[in-house]
Order: C-alpha cells, then structure tokens, then sequence
C-alpha cells in the first residue's frame, strides 16, 4: 500500500545522509520532498500542509541543529509527524461494564464491512470474547447468506431472522424492518449471554439521507458502545470527504481501514484519522479472516519510513506457532540430534500459517531496497520444496546422504521437479543443518567467537598471521674465510642462548645460573658518565 510513499521517502533521508550540517536550504528542500510524496500519495491537502508545517519548525529549531546526527534527528521528527497523524497511540475498543458490548459497522457499499464483520468477530473470538452476529443488511443482494458463510468459516453464530434480498437489484424487500432485526439481536445475545454483539448493517454507492436515516435508527435502537466507520483505503482523497460526512450525520467512534493490502497510494490512511479525530482501530490486510490486525501507528509509521515492524512480526509467530512443538524442537536440537529434512518441513508449514511471505519480509527493516526481489518471489517455491520432501521416504528425509541418482530420479518424477532442483534443495538443506549443529554446540549463530566461521570468513584473506615468518636461512658461503666466520659466529649464538630443557615453554623451565657479586668500580661505563655517578 505505501510502497510508493516508502521509496520516495527513503530516498529523500538518504541524500540527507551525506550531510554532517543541515543548512535551511537543506531543510526546505528536504519539507518540499516530504510534501510532494505526501500529495502523490493523495493525502488530503490540510494534512500535507499541517504536516510539513509541523516538521519544517522542529527541523529549524534547535532540536536538531544541536544534534550530534542532524539528518537522523530529522528521520525521527518525520517519524513522530507520522505518528500524530495516524492518530498517535493505539486504542483498544471500548468494552461494555455490562455485557453485551455493542459494535454496530457503517460504511460504503463495496467497502467491505460483511467480511470484516466476520473478521473483527474471529478476532474477538480468539480473545476469549463470545461473539454473535447479525444479519442487519436487509437490501444488498445476499448478504444476509454471505454473513451467514462467513460466521461458519469464523466458528461464531449469526443471528438472521429475515433472509434479506434474494434478487439481483439493490432493494428493501416487502417487510423487511433492518432496525427490528437489530434489536431482536441485542436481545438474543443478552438471552443467550454472548458478551459481544456486532451489528453488519447496509452500505450504498454514494452517501444519502435514506442511508443515514436508516444507520440512524439503528444506532438508536441498540445503542452501541463502538460504532466503526469500515473505509476502504484504496478510495483515496474521496476518503475524507465520506468519513466527515457519516461522522456528521451518524457519528462514529473509530475507523476500520479494509484493503489495506491493495496496491493504492494509502492516503486515505494518512489523512480520515487526522481530519475526524477518530482512531484507526484496525486493519484488513488480506481475503483471509485471519488477515486482520490491530492498528498500530507507530508500527505503521516505523513501516513507511522503511524500517520495519518487528512486533507485529514477533505477534504474528507468537499466535502461528506451535509452543508445544517449538519447544520439542528446541530439546531435539540441545540433545545433540541432527535437524532433519522432516523438521524443516513442519517448520516451513508453521511459517505457511502466518501468512504470505512476501508480507512476513517486508516487516524487517531495510527490506524497501529489496522490494523488486520481493515483488519477483514465486510463493509456488516453497509448494515445491514441500512436494520434493513428501516425495521422500522417511529414510531419505531422515538422512539426505543417502539420496543417490536412481533415488533422485524418483523423488523428482513424485514431486513434478527435476533432477536439479532435488541437488538444489539438498545443498541447501546440508548448509542449513551445518548452521543448527553449530548453534546447538555454542548457542549462537556461526561467526561469533568460539562458534565457527560463516562462509567467505575461513579464506587466505581473512586468516590473520599471529606469528611472524621464519627468516630465510642463507646457505653456507663458498668462500673458506667467510664460512669459517659463520661457524664462529652461530657457536658464539650457541653458548650465548642455551637451549631450554625437554618440557620447558619460553625457556622458563631452565635452571637458572647462580648470579656471582660484581664490583661496580669494574663496569666499564660510557665516557662523560663518570661525573653524574660522583666518581
């Protein structure tokens, strides 16, 4: 969504790091990048002015020209902007004291607030929350029976008394009381005990009286504790105008961005939180029910600026995998046996759980400059390294070495691949196993000191020398005379420097000779240093 922002951003702050002083030509070129890739992402323009007015006074304040980094301090200072537009700090939803806390959804038709009806319910679900939905969009066609599809896939009930519009126009049908059915379902929740009740109502393709009447008397009639305004992030600056226009005649107490994994500018992101004052709750990031997140907008501020969301990362792994199984793992590994190919394709399928892996990447810092890689990544690789390992036998999975050619004709012709792709796969397979081996030996990654090298550090260019080289012996002269001299000479070094005893290290298991008294008047001392020793 905010590739495009991200870059021009990121390119900005870089021609910013080649200067160790920030002059206010600098700074007003640097607000004049900022504004432009604000407006490209079709940001509202109050916003845009707001915000660069907001980073150019603290860019030209003693905050930064007093900083030891000047251009990092700016980095911050967009960072912090970013931040406060986004609505700074995130708000969970506010729960009844009595139970049933009421969720009634407004929104634009299309917007997508049936999905993430059943999306928000399997979220509050997995919280420990008992949810129950219902069906108070009477007049799209079906949407009563799509509520109902994706309460069973989300595990959570769907209160629909009335089945809705089964025709193909956009129609109330005859006896069809969307404000009735809402209120029959904040008493079956309270009869049933379900501690939370979201409320799907009808969207249409442009705002009207008829619709804000309708979401009006809705809002009466159940009294909701939250009502979320679901936008779609894609719409753009047409964005503002919608969320101000349901905030005026509905109101509403948060903002629900749906799309979020679409490829639009994201400007209505950065602009419906600071233009109605109301918090951006949540995300919809994907088709899945499971893709759904609270919004954070420090994260996505840390995301834009392109240095990452390890914390979302890190929830995402916390909610996927397996404790259970990680931590079997883990005692495999500090037992000393080997990391098999049938342990890589367990953790592969937990990996597969959080979701697609160009996503999982693009939350580590830095991954901007590899977009193109990301972008060109098949995820069909990793359904062919999963079909080459099931097409394995245990044995082969349990010890790789024993794949010779006949067998690898076999696995390729099971998994679809070729002879290449099993050698491929083994290879790397043999590297990764070196890495566990060497971390369940020194509880570190390879590299570190005591923990073996990584590959490229063990060459002749990184061998450092600890002991100078042996000087070249020159060969005994041809000369009588000289050779003679020579022989002289490594006698005298001979008795000079007595060999070290067998066992002795440096010399120091020597016996030492006994010292015999000197006369000083015997010394022969340099002339002229008789007078400062008073002789």
């Amino acid at each position: 969504m905010f590739a495009t922002l991200s870059d021009r951003l990121t390119s900005t702050f870089k021609n910013l790091r080649t200067k160790g002083r920030l002059s206010e030509a600098d700074i007003d070129a640097t607000v004049r990048e900022i504004r432009r890739a604000l407006l490209d992402a079709d940001v509202a323009v109050p916003v845009v002015r707001s915000f660069t007015g907001a980073v150019r006074e603290r860019a030209l304040s003693a905050e930064v020209s007093g900083a030891l980094n000047p251009a990092q301090q700016v980095v911050k200072i967009v960072n912090e902007e970013l931040v406060a537009i986004l609505g700074g700090q995130n708000r969970p939803l506010a729960m009844a004291k009595r139970p049933p806390t009421v969720i009634l959804l407004a929104g634009l038709q299309g917007a997508g607030k049936t999905t993430l009806a059943g999306k928000l319910a399997l979220h509050l679900k997995n919280e420990g929350h008992t949810p129950l939905l219902v069906a108070a969009d009477l007049q799209r066609p079906n949407a009563v029976t799509q509520l109902q599809v994706v309460g069973d896939r989300a595990g959570v009930p769907v209160f629909a008394p009335h089945p809705g519009n089964q025709g193909s126009d956009d129609y109330l049908p005859a006896g069809a009381d969307p404000v009735s059915v809402a209120r029959q379902g904040l008493k079956t929740a309270r009869t049933r005990q379900h501690d939370v009740l979201i409320v799907d109502t009808a969207g249409r393709l442009g705002v009207d009286a008829e619709l804000m009447a309708q979401a009006s008397d809705i809002r009466d009639a159940v009294d909701p504790d939250e009502i979320l305004f679901v936008i779609d992030a894609m719409i753009g600056q047409d964005a503002v105008a919608t969320a101000q226009a349901f905030a005026d005649g509905v109101g509403f107490t948060g903002v629900v961005l749906s799309k979020l994994d679409g490829d639009a500018r994201g400007g209505a992101a950065l602009s419906v939180a600071s233009v109605t004052g109301r918090p951006i709750l949540f995300a919809s990031t994907g088709e899945k029910l499971t893709d759904f997140e609270v919004f954070h907008p420090d994260r996505m501020a840390s995301r834009i600026l392109d240095m990452g969301d390890v914390l979302t990362l890190i929830e995402q792994a916390e909610r996927t995998f397996d404790a259970e199984q990680a931590e079997k793992m883990a005692g495999k590994l500090a037992s000393g046996q080997d990391f098999t190919l049938e342990d890589f394709l367990v953790q592969m399928q937990q990996l597969r759980k959080m979701g697609p892996l160009k996503n999982m990447f693009g939350m580590l810092p830095g991954m901007g400059q590899m977009r193109e890689a990301l972008d060109n990544f098949d995820e069909r690789e990793v359904d062919r390294i999963e079909a080459i390992i099931r097409s394995m036998t245990p044995g082969e999975r349990q010890n790789p070495k024993i794949i010779n050619g006949s067998r690898r004709a076999r696995i390729a012709r099971g998994s679809g691949t070729t002879p290449t792709d099993i050698n491929q796969l083994v290879e790397r397979f043999d590297n990764a196993q070196k890495v566990m081996r060497q971390m369940a030996k020194g509880g570190g990654m390879p590299g570190m000191p005591g923990m073996g090298n990584l590959p490229g550090m063990g060459g002749k260019k990184s061998r450092g020398r600890t002991v100078a080289p042996a000087k070249k012996v020159k060969g005994k002269s041809g000369n009588p005379a000289k050779r003679a001299a020579q022989e002289r000479a490594a006698a005298d070094r001979s008795v000079a420097a007595p060999t070290a005893p067998a066992g002795s290290a440096f010399g120091l298991g020597q016996q030492q000779p006994q010292q015999q008294d000197v006369d000083p008047t015997s010394l022969q001392l340099p002339g002229g240093l008789d007078r400062f020793l008073g002789r």
